[in-house]
């Protein structure tokens, strides 16, 4: 935690060294608030559509759930995940309620691996196919490369964690572990699991690129606040990415990472270095303010019903 909390302080302090920081504010400031109140209000909608994501991810692995605590138990998570230095927390949190709900941990746990994963799979097609349709995009230099080697990268890590879950001898031994291999056990069980139901898979799939074209849709919004007009394709295909740069374990919270990666991605666009920064700021600014919601979801704790639980060992096999 050190190592990330120093990296993301030099990875910023880098950046904002190269220009006076005055210049980070829009000229017109009225201007932006109606674009940046749009933005978080796509941002909460994006909310509500990851509880719809995670609500047809434990409809396909047979827990199916009302939408109303899904929604809580996100907001609680993003609350712990942003105020605190990693977004592990979060993901804890919501991982305990949900089975402090149904009394099935090993599939709870399961339910937000493969929620997480489904971002492995739509973030980099969103760009992919951003960048076939607007060809334009792929004489840009670092821009493109990054554009190009990040989301493959994202797509082989997945492959490979999808064939290490689906093995079934390898998948269902680390199922039992209690170290962060329950990770690759995890996804074996909610594979198993959604093999059964593959139209419930395809759901799964269309709340996952609504939920993430909302988060790109507020990124757009936010630019517009900046005066940063970039064409929507552009964005389609460089703000996925900045996605997925800015959940590597690297820094905290995506700080540095996030911005750096709006520096390279954008500046064949004619967007400058000090525009590009200040978008990455108010992107972990808005978040932020967002997240201060789920304060109140935080603090209530969760609701537990009076349930009939399977035993963990037997979930795990």
């Amino acid at each position: 935690m050190a190592l990330r909390i120093t990296a993301s302080a030099a990875m910023l302090g880098y950046l904002l060294s190269r220009f006076d920081l005055a210049s980070l504010l829009p000229a017109g400031h009225w201007s932006t608030i109606p674009w940046v109140a749009a933005g978080l209000g796509a941002m909460l909608v994006a909310i509500v559509l990851s509880a719809v994501r995670w609500q047809q991810v434990l409809t396909a692995l047979e827990l199916p759930t009302e939408l109303p605590p899904l929604v809580s138990y996100s907001l609680a998570g993003l609350f712990v995940g942003n105020f605190l230095p990693s977004t592990i927390g979060g993901d804890v949190l919501r991982v305990v309620r949900l089975s402090a709900r149904n009394g099935q941990r090993p599939a709870s746990f399961a339910s937000v691996v493969l929620e997480r994963l489904t971002g492995f799979i739509v973030l980099p097609l969103i760009t992919l196919l951003a960048l076939a349709v607007h060809p334009e995009l792929l004489h840009l230099g670092t821009a493109t490369g990054l554009a190009l080697v990040l989301p493959i990268a994202t797509l082989v890590a997945l492959m490979v964690i999808v064939v290490v879950g689906v093995n079934p001898r390898l998948g269902s031994r680390l199922a039992g572990k209690s170290s962060w291999l329950r990770f690759v056990g995890a996804v074996h069980l909610g594979l198993e699991r959604i093999r059964r139901h593959p139209r419930a898979a395809v759901s799964v799939l269309v709340a996952a690129l609504a939920y993430q074209l909302c988060l790109v849709l507020a990124a757009w919004l936010a630019a517009q606040a900046l005066g940063i007009h970039v064409a929507w394709g552009a964005v389609l295909a460089f703000i996925p990415v900045v996605m997925i740069a800015q959940v590597l374990p690297f820094s905290v919270n995506g700080l540095g990472l996030r911005e750096g990666a709006l520096v390279l991605l954008l500046a064949p666009l004619g967007v400058a270095n000090h525009q590009a920064v200040a978008l990455g700021l108010l992107l972990y600014g808005m978040n932020m303010a967002v997240s201060l919601l789920g304060a109140p979801a935080f603090a209530v704790g969760p609701r537990t019903e009076p349930i009939m639980a399977e035993p963990a060992v037997a979930v795990a096999q």
